[in-house]
């Protein structure tokens, strides 16, 4: 048996104190919105410089948990694929809740006004999905048809983006809350709605961020 060759080693410790430093990033900005390289290094347990080993400044920082957060959401839009369009969105909505609830601050950070286009970019691969569902629910006579198709899309997004930046996570209704604002945003009425969760109640993201702490990342849907 030969010892790990130590480059192998500082790969491993690298991505490490990489993956630390962005956990004390998103722990210390739920916090402090504000916070400085200052107060994040230390919470990660390292220097300004170590940390700066790995970031070039905030922005970078910043901007890497964007891609984080991101690429867990277009991982989630990537799996929707129920037929009925109206059954999609909401699922692909109680879905995109559940995920925010793990990584939240991430998702508020991405979200933000002040990182739309940078958003924009790293979340294209989800937008793409959303703008065929809705296509689709058009066509099909599912979802609303008075307005075009990008601009609906563009709405239910907003709709979206508002619960997930506005609302409390811990309240034991806000991801009902987020199904019911981008169903009725799609075209579908109260009544419609509650028949649409009575029939699917997984749909109604009832799952809330408490209940859901102890489900691992990585698992598919309900």
């Amino acid at each position: 048996m030969t010892d790990t060759p130590a480059p192998r080693r500082q790969r491993r410790d690298a991505a490490e104190n990489r993956a630390g430093i962005l956990a004390a990033a998103s722990q210390t900005l739920a916090v402090d919105p504000h916070a400085s390289v200052d107060q994040i290094a230390r919470a990660a347990g390292l220097s300004r410089r170590a940390l700066y080993g790995h970031f070039d400044d905030r922005t970078a920082l910043v901007h890497a948990l964007i891609s984080a957060g991101a690429a867990r959401f277009n991982a989630v839009a990537q799996r929707v694929d129920d037929a009925d369009s109206r059954i999609a969105l909401a699922r692909l909505t109680a879905d995109l809740w559940r995920e925010a609830a793990h990584v939240q601050v991430a998702a508020a950070i991405a979200l933000d006004e002040a990182h739309v286009e940078e958003t924009a970019a790293a979340l294209a691969p989800l937008r793409r999905v959303l703008a065929a569902l809705v296509r689709r629910g058009q066509e099909d006579d599912e979802l609303r048809q008075d307005m075009a198709a990008p601009t609906l899309a563009r709405l239910i997004e907003e709709s979206a983006r508002t619960v997930v930046t506005r609302t409390d996570a811990s309240s034991p209704v806000a991801g009902d809350i987020a199904v019911r604002a981008v169903l009725s945003i799609a075209g579908l009425g109260w009544r419609e709605i509650d028949t649409l969760i009575g029939a699917h109640p997984e749909l109604s993201a009832a799952g809330t961020p408490d209940t859901l702490a102890t489900i691992p990342a990585e698992e598919g849907r309900a």
